[in-house]
């Protein structure tokens, strides 16, 4: 029994390593996560919450790189990320009281349009270009309702905010990536406080996880910085339209019950 506990946790390990290495590059490394969490037969409510620890660490490790690399001025944007932390608190208490449906019914359509924008547009997000909202209502409005929706479900959250920086915000689609994982590091802290008050957090797994997530997280942060835009933007597409179809594979997926209703 200690031999396959260790087995799991190592198996778990290359998973999140595996999951921080693609996160930090194009978002959807729950899309690794939480199915092995699920396969390894941890009860879903402490997956998301062991999911959340395990993820701070890796969008930590790689918004650190790319802070260090100047990407992202942390301190500066510090208020953002706070504000992502409290939409996902909001989000995360919603979760624990009502189903989420309708959400999962939308977002594989979302997941195919962000690959459709970024596919279709090849040159979005090589240059900066003008921003189409002020840094203050992307802030007050766009941040937290992403936050928000990370808390209360989560899946393509990074997708999401890289649509924004890139579409409204004008940024590159390097800067984009490295100032999307540090507002999905705030969005993670404030969902994970949820889940550690309803104790839906297995720690022992969460912080083995957390080990693979960083290490993941920073060869990942110092690849895209080498590749750009050439490798961030195809991978994007690729994680948009594999987490889409991932989430339409599950049997109980709304859409799937609704057409075999």
């Amino acid at each position: 029994m200690h031999e396959l506990a260790l087995q799991l946790l190592a198996w778990l390990f290359l998973a999140a390593l595996l999951a921080g290495f693609i996160d930090a590059i194009a978002g959807g490394g729950g899309m690794v996560t939480i199915p092995a969490m699920l396969l390894a037969g941890i009860p879903p409510l402490q997956v998301l919450g062991t999911n959340k620890l395990q993820a701070v660490f890796g969008s930590g490790a790689a918004s650190w790189s790319y802070a260090r690399a100047g990407h992202v001025d942390l301190r500066g944007q510090w208020p953002m990320a706070l504000g992502a932390a409290l939409g996902a608190v909001g989000g995360a208490l919603l979760a624990t009281a009502m189903p989420t449906d309708w959400l999962r019914a939308v977002l594989p359509l979302l997941l195919v349009a962000i690959a459709l924008y970024f596919g279709v547009k090849r040159d979005v997000g090589e240059l900066e270009r003008h921003r189409r909202i002020s840094p203050l209502l992307f802030g007050l409005l766009f941040v937290p309702a992403i936050g928000f929706y990370d808390g209360v479900f989560g899946p393509g959250t990074g997708s999401f905010l890289m649509l924004g920086f890139v579409s409204l915000a004008g940024f590159g689609i390097l800067k984009a990536t490295a100032h999307t994982k540090f507002l999905n590091f705030g969005s993670n802290v404030g969902a994970l406080l949820v889940f550690v008050a309803a104790g839906a957090v297995l720690w022992k797994v969460g912080l083995v996880m957390g080990a693979g997530q960083w290490i993941g997280a920073r060869l990942g942060a110092r690849f895209a910085m080498r590749r750009g835009a050439r490798v961030i933007r195809p991978l994007l597409v690729v994680v948009s339209i594999a987490l889409a179809l991932r989430l339409l594979a599950d049997p109980a997926h709304p859409l799937r019950q609704w057409a075999g209703g």
